[in-house]
């Protein structure tokens, strides 16, 4: 596709079909909560409808795409002024006395207090990389029952990392 061609609604579709989850988990690798990644994948595939590009592979429009999405979270962050004194704040909370491991040591404390079937469903999901299907599949469960395990499995641990690191 050059760079002055309208998208088709079928160039879109496959578009987003192949790069949406992609650029989601980018951008919460680059911290985004998910309702935001969620919100500026739609602005990334938006903006590149607005202003196509020269499809030339995979690999090329994956880094295209990517660098779309992350200059969207960074305009974002320079919007909200949030970009250092907030990061900040949680660096020197996790690094002081103990630094990062103190947290590393109570995430494998919590991870141990957690049952077999929450392990289990950890490990397909952030391990194995597992969709929510499969991991519903697997635990015996509909996928948004999925959805909210594991919810409930990382606000347990947050609320056990935050004890540990609060009563050493």
């Amino acid at each position: 596709m050059e760079s002055t061609e309208v998208m088709s609604p079928s160039d879109v579709a496959a578009l987003v079909a192949t790069y949406q989850a992609q650029i989601w988990r980018y951008l919460r690798f680059l911290g985004c909560a998910p309702a935001e990644a969620e919100d500026l994948t739609q602005e990334t595939f938006l903006s590149v409808i607005e202003k196509p590009f020269a499809d030339v592979s995979p690999d090329s429009t994956g880094a295209y795409l990517r660098a779309v999405a992350r200059n969207l979270f960074l305009k974002r962050l320079r919007k909200a002024r949030t970009e250092v004194d907030p990061l900040e704040a949680v660096w020197a909370r996790y690094t002081q006395s103990g630094g990062w491991e103190g947290y590393i040591e109570a995430l494998h404390g919590c991870l141990e207090s957690l049952d077999s079937r929450a392990r289990e469903a950890l490990d397909l999901r952030y391990r194995d990389n597992a969709s929510r299907e499969v991991l519903a599949k697997r635990l015996g469960m509909e996928p948004e029952g999925a959805k909210t395990f594991l919810r409930r499995i990382k606000e347990r641990l947050k609320r056990c990392i935050e004890g540990k690191l609060t009563h050493e």
